[in-house]
C-alpha cells in the first residue's frame, strides 16, 4: 500500500461520515453519533497526514505552498468542530456549521486527490510512498485509539 491509497480509505469515511451528519436532525442518537465519528476521523486524519505526508513534502520546494494550504484547511475544519462543540445540537445554527464542515471536508478532499496527489506523486519515490504510509497508518490508528 501507498501513501496515496491509505490516505483515500480514510477519504471515503470522512464523505461517507459527512453526509451522515448533515441528513440527521435534532439533538438526537444518531446525529451525536454521526458527529462523534466525524470529529474522531477527522482529527486522527489530519495529525497523521500532516506528520507523514504534509511535513514530508515541505523538504521539496514544490511541496511548500501545497502543504500550506493543506494544513490551513485543516485548522479551518478544526475550527468548525469546535464552532460544533459549542453550539446547541438543536439549533438551526449547529445544522448550519455542519454543512459549512461538510462542504469544506468535500472541496478539501476532492482538491487533495486530484491536485495534491499528483503533484506529491512527482515528489516521492516509491519508497517514500510505501514507508509513509506504514508511519501514516501507525500514527492514524493511535490516533484514533
Amino acid at each position: 500500500m501507498n501513501i496515496f491509497e491509505a490516505l483515500r480509505e480514510s477519504h471515503d469515511r470522512q464523505r461517507t461520515y459527512a453526509k451522515a451528519l448533515i441528513h440527521t436532525s435534532g439533538d438526537t442518537p444518531e446525529r451525536v453519533e454521526a458527529y462523534k465519528q466525524l470529529k474522531s476521523e477527522l482529527q486522527a486524519h489530519e495529525t497523521a497526514e500532516e506528520r507523514y505526508f504534509y511535513i514530508p513534502l515541505m523538504e521539496f520546494d514544490n511541496g511548500v505552498d501545497l502543504s500550506r494550504h493543506a494544513i490551513a484547511e485543516h485548522h479551518e475544519m478544526d475550527e468548525m468542530m469546535e464552532e460544533l462543540d459549542g453550539t446547541e445540537m438543536s439549533s438551526p445554527a449547529w445544522l448550519a456549521t455542519a454543512k459549512k464542515l461538510s462542504e469544506k471536508v468535500h472541496h478539501h478532499i476532492k482538491e487533495e486527490e486530484q491536485k495534491f496527489f499528483q503533484m506529491a506523486g512527482k515528489l516521492l519515490d516509491d519508497k517514500q510512498k510505501e514507508s509513509l504510509a506504514g508511519q501514516y497508518e501507525k500514527e492514524y490508528k493511535a490516533q484514533l485509539s
